[in-house]
């Protein structure tokens, strides 16, 4: 089995690693992702600059230029937000692969990869309440019906209170 798991840097490691372990069950591949959107405005007022220190006026490509900013800044970012989950599932002995995607559309660019890597379910985080109104406009309910694959939804953490006479979770 492949599983892969998608996140924006706020899953909780520990619940992911659980599952991630019981989903492989001793063997099988574990890819973990993140989708960045690059901001467009960024580079639009690079191309609209007309002082660019580093062309010799010669016809350099832009295009190059802005390829390898626009890699740059997805490696950055998809590092920072994926390096916990990567790191927890590595100490728990789980091995993985982190894959960052450039893209405007999560839901879409996610349900792309899991097609590209042939995976067998998707981990998500659920960064909103699932059962309301706008949970079908959310990226993992998008996941569910674009995907064409099983979908396992993580909650948030909940933090515990307990006072002295009963235990209550806390939202």
């Amino acid at each position: 089995m492949h599983v892969l798991v998608a996140t924006t840097g706020v899953l909780t490691p520990g619940p992911v690693v659980e599952f991630v372990k019981r989903l492989l069950g001793g063997s099988g591949k574990c890819t973990v992702t993140t989708v960045i959107e690059v901001p467009r405005s960024f580079l639009e007022e690079l191309r609209g600059d007309t002082w660019h220190p580093l062309e010799d006026g010669a016809s350099a490509s832009w295009t190059d230029e802005e390829d390898a900013l626009i890699a740059r800044y997805v490696d950055e970012r998809g590092r920072r937000l994926t390096e916990p989950l990567v790191a927890a599932l590595d100490a728990s002995g789980v091995e993985s692969t982190a894959v960052y995607r450039e893209g405007e559309d999560p839901a879409v660019t996610i349900s792309r990869l899991a097609k590209d890597i042939d995976a067998g379910v998707i981990v998500l985080g659920a960064t909103r309440q699932i059962f309301d109104q706008s949970a079908w406009e959310s990226v993992s309910a998008r996941v569910m019906l674009e995907s064409g694959r099983p979908v396992l939804v993580v909650p948030p953490q909940q933090k515990e209170a307990i006072d002295d006479k009963t235990e209550a979770v806390v939202d």
